[in-house]
């Protein structure tokens, strides 16, 4: 594989790696745009006004060097892949992932269609992986591209590199759903990887209908995963995630409050009502 020969880098993101187990929290919303309404009507997509729902995610790589082992034209091991933020299973919201590697890979266009999302290669040279995340039909038709860099070697170079220690390099993102669909917060409502601000008071969902049956040896998280160990650490950003979400509610709160308050001043004192 030629060094010079790299995908388009189309984004940037803080990529240094760490000693440590927890990363620099820079969390970024990836909004998804909505269909226009003509498209919804002709599929009658009923959505629910004023609610955004939000998916936490990470997307990274962990490249191990094979010491003895490697070759000139293999030096390291690693692995890209998405995750849920906290390892939950993403299949309730993303249909199949595609990684776009390198030319030179035979193959380079590899498509997951079930969780893990995740593939695994040899190799000797860094470049830039292009990520699309497609999503089931109920969640949005558009799909989501992310890009990253695989990273081999440490910031410090100045020993040899370690074959126990890998370079984890890994970004957060938060993908924002503006108005879901009802079948979709229907079915995705109670699911862990999924933020759910409080509904709207008298709304009645349909009956969740789930995606294709998943049986255990098929889970989607992340928990139990071999290369765990080497997660980083995002658990704050899910917290803080939660507690805005939970900001949003009580100012939701506030501002009906107020309207009452407003409502009520503009009514004659006879018809106030009485303590």
């Amino acid at each position: 594989m030629s060094q010079s020969q790299t995908l388009p880098l189309k984004r940037h993101q803080d990529e240094n790696p760490r000693d440590d187990d927890s990363s620099d929290i820079k969390p970024s919303r990836l909004k998804i745009s909505l269909p226009s309404e003509d498209s919804d009507k002709k599929i009658l997509i009923k959505r629910v006004k004023d609610v955004e729902i939000c998916v936490p995610i990470v997307y990274g790589t962990i490249a191990f060097f094979l010491g003895r082992k490697a070759s000139e034209s293999q030096s390291h091991k690693w692995t890209v892949y998405v995750r849920g933020a906290s390892n939950e299973d993403l299949s309730a919201v993303v249909k199949r992932v595609v990684f776009q590697l390198h030319p030179s890979f035979n193959n380079p266009t590899r498509v997951v269609e079930s969780p893990p999302f995740e593939i695994s290669e040899c190799g000797w040279g860094e470049f830039e992986i292009a990520i699309t995340l497609f999503f089931h039909s109920d969640a949005c038709e558009k799909q989501l591209d992310l890009y990253h860099h695989l990273k081999l070697y440490p910031e410090d170079e100045s020993g040899p590199q370690n074959t126990k220690r890998p370079v984890v390099i890994e970004s957060y993102n938060e993908v924002v759903f503006p108005e879901p669909s009802e079948a979709f917060l229907a079915r995705v409502q109670n699911h862990p990887a999924v933020v759910v601000p409080r509904l709207p008071d008298g709304l009645n969902l349909p009956s969740p209908v789930p995606v294709e049956p998943m049986n255990d040896k098929e889970r989607g998280d992340t928990k139990d995963h071999p290369l765990n160990h080497w997660f980083l650490n995002f658990s704050e950003a899910d917290e803080l995630l939660k507690l805005a979400a939970a900001r949003q509610q009580v100012q939701a709160h506030i501002v009906k409050l107020r309207r009452q308050l407003t409502l009520m001043e503009g009514l004659p004192q006879s018809k106030q009502p009485s303590g």
